[in-house]
């Protein structure tokens, strides 16, 4: 935590920064942010609030944010102070222009601690860099490139006015947050500059393996709210953009798979029956879509024992190669 503030209060101009102490009981939480709100009174300000988990605590910030961008920096991660200086300059001169840009993009590093190593998320070749573009001039994303809370800096009424509400006590609403207001956005913005490092590697950690397939639950619950937020293609209002959502979305629904398939009972077989019976619900052209358009989707779909075998050994494969969690 520490860390992580002295890393923000590097930029330099007007930065306000918004510490939410989420009912932390076990540690020095608590006192260590009114510490760092009484050394720096003008920039921090510190919520104490009873534990809602991640979504609760970002909406929470977003309630008392008065800055015209909102950025979420998770407590055991960093910001690095070059880009973010070259960032907050772009930013000033987007308000000062009077027509400020709808969502800014950087890239994000994984930052492995175990190994030592690191990998980049760049944005090259699916969005233009270095000036302001609309979703018709997004190209195709490859591999990693899904725009996410790291990499995501959105203009704070945008977010408010999309109606986002995070539900409380619930992991991997990061997703959620960046997917809900995307069909709010009119104007983008690329900045190629590694600005996010996201701390990855502790066994406790939300991404962990482990940790998901025990809050598989969770994850199974932001992927019914990320299905009914938008009615695909004619709820993003765009073409381009309804074809990057229905990816995100896919990517979503695959990990929702892949994790009822790592669960190893029926009961997380049962709840991948749910999910897809609840697409179908919503809106049966999606799951077809979903299932016969994205290879991610179908990979991790795969019929019968053997498919499932076979779906569990290419995420095995995916993950060596890609390592995100």
């Amino acid at each position: 935590m520490d860390h992580c503030i002295d890393s923000i209060l590097r930029g330099k101009g007007n930065i306000e920064i918004i510490i939410v102490n989420d009912g932390s009981t076990k540690d020095n939480t608590a006192e260590k942010a009114d510490e760092w709100a009484a050394r720096h009174p003008e920039t921090i300000k510190v919520i104490h609030q009873e534990n809602k988990g991640h979504g609760g605590a970002v909406m929470a910030g977003l309630r008392e944010a008065s800055g015209v961008y909102f950025k979420v920096v998770d407590s055991d991660d960093w910001l690095d102070h070059v880009a973010l200086n070259l960032t907050l300059s772009k930013l000033r001169h987007f308000i000062a222009s009077g027509s400020p840009v709808d969502l800014v993009i950087a890239n994000y590093v994984y930052e492995h601690t175990v190994s030592g190593t690191q990998k980049v998320i760049k944005y090259r070749g699916m969005l233009p860099q270095n000036r302001v573009f609309t979703w018709n001039e997004v190209g195709f994303s490859g591999p990693g490139q899904n725009i996410l809370m790291h990499s995501a800096i959105y203009r704070t009424q945008v977010l408010r006015e999309s109606g986002l509400d995070l539900p409380e006590h619930t992991f991997y609403v990061d997703n959620i947050f960046v997917y809900q207001p995307l069909p709010s956005v009119q104007t983008l913005f690329y900045l190629p500059v590694n600005l996010y490092r996201y701390f990855i590697g502790r066994e406790d950690q939300s991404v962990n393996e482990s940790v998901q397939i025990k809050r598989l639950d969770q994850q199974m619950r932001v992927t019914r709210i990320m299905v009914e937020a938008h009615k695909l293609p004619e709820g993003a209002g765009n073409r381009r953009l309804a074809g990057y959502m229905e990816q995100y979305l896919g990517l979503i629904v695959t990990a929702s798979s892949i994790f009822a398939l790592l669960e190893g009972t029926e009961k997380g077989l049962r709840m991948r029956r749910e999910m897809w019976e609840h697409i179908d619900s919503v809106d049966p052209l999606l799951k077809a879509r979903l299932g016969l358009r994205l290879p991610l989707v179908l990979g991790a779909n795969l019929p019968g024992p053997i498919g499932r075998r076979t779906s569990v050994a290419l995420y095995r494969t995916a993950r060596k190669l890609y390592r995100f969690n």
